[in-house]
C-alpha cells in the first residue's frame, strides 16, 4: 500500500477553494443532504404500532365468574358501598388485545341497563372486563 503523504504530494499543500460568487451552504443544510430518504411516510409508524405488545383478553371460568358475582353482591348490598380496588381489562383501540389496569375508588352501584359498575369518580367499568375485585372489607372476611 503506497503512502498518502506521495500518492497526493501535488495537491497536498494547496488552500481549500472557496468561491468568490457564492456563500457557502450553512452546515445544518449540508448534513440534511446526508439524512435518510424516508421513502414511505408513516412507514415507522406502521411498524412502531405492530411492534406494541398487547395482551389477550382472558377468558374467565364459571366457577371464578361466580366468585365476582359473590363479592359483588355482598359489597354492594351494604348501605354505603365501601372503596375497592378492580383490575380490568381495557380493550386497544388500534389493535387486538389490550392491557391490564387497575382502578381503586369507591363502588355506587350495578347499571343494569349498560352491563357495568358505576363508581364515585364518574367510571362506569363493563361487567366483562372485570378480571378481580378486591376491598378491605373483604379482607377482613378473608375473602
Amino acid at each position: 500500500m503506497e503512502n498518502p503523504q506521495t500518492l497526493y504530494s501535488d495537491i497536498i499543500k494547496h488552500k481549500h477553494h472557496v468561491s468568490q460568487s457564492r456563500q457557502p451552504m450553512p452546515l445544518r443544510s449540508r448534513a440534511a443532504q446526508f439524512a435518510p430518504f424516508a421513502a414511505l411516510t408513516g412507514y415507522d409508524d406502521l411498524i412502531n404500532e405492530s411492534a406494541r405488545y398487547t395482551e389477550d383478553m382472558p377468558e374467565l371460568d364459571e366457577s371464578r365468574k361466580a366468585e365476582l358475582n359473590d363479592k359483588l353482591i355482598f359489597l354492594l348490598s351494604r348501605e354505603r358501598p365501601p372503596e375497592a380496588t378492580v383490575t380490568y381489562f381495557a380493550p386497544d383501540a388500534k389493535k387486538s388485545g389490550g392491557k391490564y389496569l387497575t382502578l381503586t375508588d369507591r363502588l355506587l352501584k350495578f347499571d343494569d341497563y349498560r352491563r357495568s359498575l358505576l363508581f364515585a369518580s364518574g367510571i362506569a367499568l363493563p361487567i366483562q372486563q372485570l378480571i378481580d375485585i378486591q376491598s378491605p372489607l373483604l379482607d377482613a372476611l378473608n375473602w
